[in-house]
């Protein structure tokens, strides 16, 4: 059996930036990473990769480039956790002890909580940006796309980013539009929810953007299943359990996401599969040596790269705290931020913490579209995440 004073599980945007953080707090830590991808991926690029302007592969790196020195990088996943007795075991069999443990292996996708739609997507008008192998099918339906329906749909529970649904639906619009088939298009976007976003202050900038691009929004259509042969979309009211049917020429599907199973499954998830952690102190509610962040993890913000850069700091703080008997005075406020993309040039930064006020970082009203604002998320923020964030520097 193996052992590492800190065990991190999942070398995503979390893992690597707490990781590098730990490194440059003290280098003689024993640290190891338990991350089975090859590629690293830059996620919230893959909005403007369906948009048509960038490529799948702007988005990623080589996991080995981006894992901090110093730190061992255990090429496998988990399959258990024993909280009880410090250790896990891995896909390959493996058991590894710890001292202290990170969660943080991201987010799962639920492909076949649709029914039809793992078969369908990346098929025949069928696309979806939460995927590297599919992202890429987004914009070529877009493109092709010259009269008929296009609809968008954004599930029930969190998913990656609670704005990103309706991004790659205002880009669209916008295309069709520069494209001069705007008119022989319907625009539809449906969601679970009762609203376009949870925050007042950004919802009702949306609500007139959706206006203005004469999107139609139907809201409580919950999509339960893709029929791609007759090219229709099925969904069930939340309130009433009425089934609906769209027909559709293009579908782009944001799928129902959860935590992974391993962790659901586990003594470390909450009742809603989480790992279940104090939502100011990132540490466990029930093992004190093992921490989480990020979108496994049970804290109640929208699940977002923005909000690990802030959690990462906290997390850090603590776990070091702990590991040497004292307080832990760090405190996650909830921060997040969610880029919504309205168009081609343009874009409302949207920030807020745990109380769903904003929480602006620029000295203007963020809840405006800006120009400015897509620079920062084209080119600005890729930047702070490849060379601030995952280097522990930011």
């Amino acid at each position: 059996m193996s052992h590492h004073q800190i065990l991190i599980v999942g070398g995503g945007t979390a893992g690597i930036t707490v990781a590098a953080r730990l490194r440059k707090a003290d280098p003689s830590l024993d640290i190891a990473v338990i991350e089975p991808s090859e590629k690293h991926y830059y996620q919230p690029l893959w909005t403007l990769v369906g948009g048509g302007i960038f490529k799948p592969g702007d988005s990623a790196r080589n996991e080995v480039d981006v894992m901090p020195r110093g730190v061992k990088w255990i090429q496998d996943a988990v399959a258990n956790f024993s909280p009880a007795e410090k250790q896990l075991t891995t896909r390959n069999g493996e058991t590894i002890a710890y001292e202290y443990l990170v969660v943080c292996p991201g987010i799962q996708i639920n492909w076949d909580k649709i029914k039809g739609l793992k078969e369908a997507v990346g098929h025949d008008g069928v696309c979806s940006n939460y995927s590297i192998q599919t992202v890429g099918s987004t914009w070529k339906f877009i493109q092709t796309l010259k009269e008929g329906t296009a609809l968008f749909t954004q599930p029930a529970g969190a998913v990656k980013c609670g704005g990103a649904p309706q991004k790659i639906c205002y880009l669209a619009e916008d295309y069709f539009r520069q494209a001069g088939v705007r008119d022989r298009i319907n625009v539809i976007f449906t969601a679970a929810g009762p609203r376009l976003f949870a925050v007042d202050e950004y919802r009702k900038e949306l609500e007139k953007v959706a206006a203005r691009k004469g999107v139609d929004t139907r809201f409580l259509h919950n999509l339960v299943e893709v029929r791609a042969k007759s090219k229709e979309a099925i969904y069930q009211h939340m309130d009433t359990n009425e089934e609906m049917v769209i027909q559709y020429d293009m579908i782009h599907v944001t799928p129902p996401m959860s935590a992974p199973d391993f962790v659901a499954n586990s003594p470390l998830a909450s009742e809603a599969g989480w790992v279940d952690v104090d939502k100011h102190s990132l540490q466990h509610i029930r093992f004190a040596n093992v921490f989480s962040l990020g979108d496994a993890s049970s804290l109640p913000t929208s699940k977002t790269g923005a909000a690990i850069r802030k959690q990462a700091p906290v997390l850090v703080k603590n776990l070091l705290a702990e590991m040497a008997s004292q307080p832990l005075t760090g405190r996650y406020d909830g921060y997040t931020s969610c880029p919504v993309v309205t168009g081609y040039d343009s874009l409302i930064l949207a920030e807020f913490d745990y109380s769903g006020k904003p929480a602006e970082t620029f000295p203007f009203d963020q809840g405006k579209e800006r120009f400015s604002m897509l620079m920062l998320k084209k080119f600005g923020l890729p930047a702070l995440y490849w060379y601030g964030m995952l280097k522990g520097r930011a």
